[in-house]
């Protein structure tokens, strides 16, 4: 498949469709697929062999809007620890970690080891 890339946004999805075809999540690991936009980070845990989503957190929404304060790496790393308590409330230790394409530092490295410190293997 060949595509024209013009944009940064363009780059990204090309990436990221490079990552997903090594990194699948099955229900005993599902993947942990993050992404970022301007304002918000979303985290949803995805079982790629049924197709659904285990879980899923954010900081656009209701629920952990009030928990998540701060910017940048400060709302990422309490991101992370929500998201590793939802997920664990489940039974799931272990997840396969997608970056969305991403660079992994920053906001990204910020979120996956809080996630780590709470107790996620990946």
């Amino acid at each position: 498949m060949i595509m024209k890339l013009d944009t940064k946004t363009d780059y990204r999805k090309r990436r990221h469709m490079r990552l997903r075809k090594k990194v699948k999540g099955t229900a005993e690991r599902p993947r942990m697929s993050v992404f970022l936009s301007n304002q918000h980070i979303y985290v949803q845990f995805i079982d790629d062999v049924s197709e659904r989503t285990l879980s899923a957190v954010s900081t656009a929404g209701k629920e952990q809007a009030g928990a998540v304060t701060g910017t940048g790496k400060d709302r990422a790393q309490e991101l992370g620890r929500l998201a590793a308590k939802a997920v664990q409330e489940k039974g799931i230790t272990e997840v396969v970690f997608d970056r969305g394409g991403f660079r992994y530092g920053g906001r990204i490295k910020a979120l996956a080891d809080a996630a780590r410190e709470e107790g996620l293997k990946f």
